[in-house]
């Protein structure tokens, strides 16, 4: 059984992590502004002043987008960030994709719990056979972060979900890894061009954070539930699958 699947992420919503991150920010920042110094060559008084104060004026300019940016980046780790949609298919079945109701913990949650339950059902509970997951990076970004979300809500996945596969192993097919290595990587809109295969358009990964709060949440389902037809897609061009 294939399952192609996808993610879409978000910052973290726990006010509590993003009040911590701001705190380390705000340390950062008084170290920096202490560790300013006037290079060596600067002998006179006024430049070396007029040096350091430009200088904090600079870090103190951009503290506020240095803590937006870092609160951001914790949609790229699992441990702090959350899913909001996850979309998938088994073999050539329809693309089904699930969202959040809200940006809560609890609806993460029951997210999750909905899906394992669906993977859980398709899979039947055979010990002796292990679903092949199919992903674009997802090795080393979708599985680790649902993992550590399921621990982070202590809902356990189907035994089969792989915690941290291997490139090669054989309950996955990266297409990122297939295609470039595991040293190298492309991006999937790449890959699709590469094979003739449609792209995502104007919309990326960077836009699902702007686009969930503007409400726009079932527009980014829709594009995870389009990436997962383009994963399928370029899984089949590279196993030869529709191949005479």
């Amino acid at each position: 059984m294939n399952i192609p699947f996808d993610i879409e992420t978000v910052p973290t919503q726990n006010a509590e992590l993003a009040a911590q991150i701001a705190q380390q920010c705000l340390a950062d920042r008084d170290d920096a502004l202490a560790a300013v110094k006037a290079p060596s060559n600067y002998k006179d008084a006024d430049k070396i002043s007029a040096y350091i104060t430009s200088e904090r004026e600079k870090i103190l300019a951009n503290f506020e987008s240095d803590v937006k940016t870092k609160i951001e980046k914790t949609s790229l780790d699992g441990g702090l960030g959350q899913i909001v949609c996850i979309g998938w298919a088994v073999d050539d079945g329809d693309t089904r994709c699930l969202q959040v109701v809200d940006l809560s913990a609890k609806s993460e949650a029951a997210m999750l719990e909905v899906w394992f339950d669906d993977l859980n059902k398709l899979h039947g509970g055979n010990p002796s056979t292990r679903p092949l997951l199919i992903g674009h990076n997802h090795v080393g970004f979708d599985i680790p972060f649902v993992w550590k979300r399921a621990v982070v809500h202590g809902i356990k996945p189907p035994f089969w979900f792989p915690r941290n596969p291997k490139p090669w192993a054989d309950s996955v097919f990266d297409t990122m890894t297939q295609w470039a290595g595991d040293r190298e990587r492309i991006k999937m809109d790449a890959l699709c061009r590469i094979l003739g295969i449609p792209g995502k358009g104007d919309i990326s990964g960077a836009d699902v954070w702007p686009m969930v709060q503007a409400g726009r949440l079932d527009e980014v389902s829709e594009y995870c539930r389009a990436d997962v037809e383009r994963t399928r897609a370029i899984y089949k061009r590279m196993t030869f699958a529709d191949a005479a």
